[in-house]
């Protein structure tokens, strides 16, 4: 039992701080898919939760750097009777999340790593489950994790790991994502990545007598009723699906993506930080000298950005696109992102607005 515990205590410690970390890189991400939650609990289960998402940034950066600090301090065996109820607590609500998620099909992926490794919601609460018996276990044996170091040098470890989680949080906030997962990160050919990696395949289920059966073609018989088509390779499937861009005139998806573009991405004017619009119009200027198109992509509605355009005289054609999808694209608002014929090559927060040679040596590498 003792090395049962010990690799208990060793891979608990290190899954907390692998998921906080993938987490914390990008806080805004994160954020996002609290709001998904609150979104969902506020209509199923009491509406009070829709008030905590003006809260959800600070609360990403919260938990993820809890998630970290619990999982150091229990490495180090700091406080360890504490640390190990608090993770307890904290993997008892993630596996409420999950089984909520997963039974009702309301959030169908949990955010548990981020962006960088998907998970099914199932698969989420299979992972949950398998941590909660590991830290019950880790409560009832823990006699067999003596302190290796004093109080006074693991809370000394444990506090800096706390600082050290927010400022990383908060820097990837003020900036972007440090490692980026996502389907539009630099290098990456959005066009390729709405199609199919392969041809799709698909099995049927279909009913008759309260039974059911797979098919792998449509049956002929017509006794069978349909239920559903599952994708037998999904991952094959293409890693962008919504991306859309259009106007009252029509589709220009196709034109965002020819062509060297300098977007200037607005979630929403509500929202937007205008401290920065000097520098991003200077940089449409200088990029209309170059040849370089600019645009703005929003989701906000055409009369509100009317409005906003004149107050940060921002001189560029604007187009509509969804406000998920342009939160997956660019974390900050506004958010500087450069295309040469569909491939990223440039992402930029507002703090970081690039000068137009940065824009044009990103554009020849």
């Amino acid at each position: 039992m003792k090395y049962i515990t010990k690799f208990f205590w060793l891979f608990v410690g290190v899954l907390f701080i692998f998921s906080g970390l993938i987490k914390i890189n990008d806080p805004v991400g994160t954020a996002i898919k609290l709001e998904e939650y609150f979104e969902v609990f506020s209509t199923d289960i009491a509406p009070f939760f829709k008030s905590l998402e003006p809260f959800a940034l600070f609360l990403s950066i919260f938990l993820s750097a809890l998630e970290i600090v619990l999982g150091v301090a229990l490495l180090v065996r700091w406080k360890l009777k504490e640390v190990l109820w608090l993770l307890l607590a904290m993997i008892v609500f993630f596996t409420f999340l999950t089984f909520y998620s997963a039974y009702f099909n309301k959030v169908t992926d949990c955010g548990c790593f981020g962006d960088a490794i998907k998970l099914t919601p199932w698969e989420s609460f299979t992972k949950d489950i398998v941590l909660l018996v590991m830290i019950i276990v880790l409560l009832m044996t823990q006699r067999y994790l003596q302190p290796f170091i004093s109080q006074k040098v693991g809370a000394t470890i444990t506090a800096l790991t706390a600082i050290l989680s927010v400022g990383i949080g908060w820097f990837a906030y003020e900036n972007l994502p440090y490692i980026d997962f996502r389907a539009y990160k630099i290098g990456n050919n959005i066009p390729t990545l709405m199609k199919p990696s392969a041809p799709l395949k698909y099995k049927y289920i279909m009913t008759k007598g309260g039974q059911e059966q797979e098919f792998t073609e449509y049956p002929t018989d017509t006794t069978w009723t349909f239920k559903e088509m599952v994708a037998v390779n999904p991952e094959d499937g293409p890693k962008i699906t919504d991306f859309n861009v259009w106007t009252d005139e029509g589709n220009y998806t196709q034109e965002v993506l020819t062509g060297n573009k300098l977007i200037v991405i607005i979630h929403s004017v509500a929202k937007a930080d205008t401290d920065d619009f000097e520098r991003i119009n200077a940089l449409i200027a200088a990029a209309e000298k170059e040849g370089i198109t600019p645009m703005v992509l929003t989701s906000s509605s055409a009369p509100e950005f009317e409005m906003f355009r004149h107050e940060v005289n921002l001189a560029a054609p604007y187009y509509f696109a969804d406000h998920t999808v342009l939160k997956t694209i660019m974390r900050a608002n506004p958010g500087i992102w450069l295309l040469k014929d569909g491939t990223t090559k440039g992402l930029w927060h507002h703090n970081n607005t690039p000068t137009i040679e940065e824009v044009k040596a990103a554009l020849a590498n």
